[in-house]
């Protein structure tokens, strides 16, 4: 794969996971009770806890995509 594909891939990958964070986010957002109802049914799991899991997975998946796919793009543009 050469560097000129490889950009718009990790553009690409960057958006997509941005779209998935910013779901998760609305999805916490408008149906946090119904997505601890169903987690509590699997998992005995208090309401601090249950928010301070996705807090930390978003943080997670934010960290992951800064890391993995914009700051390489960033990288490569500045190469081009």
């Amino acid at each position: 794969m050469s560097l000129s594909q490889l950009s718009p891939l990790l553009g690409w990958c960057a958006i997509i996971n941005l779209g998935l964070l910013l779901w998760w986010w609305i999805a916490f957002l408008i149906a946090k009770d119904t997505i601890y109802k169903i987690h509590t049914r699997w998992f005995a799991l208090t309401r601090p806890q249950f928010e301070a899991i996705h807090y930390c997975g978003m943080g997670l998946l934010k960290l992951a995509n800064l890391c993995l796919f914009i700051t390489p793009w960033i990288a490569l543009q500045i190469i081009r």
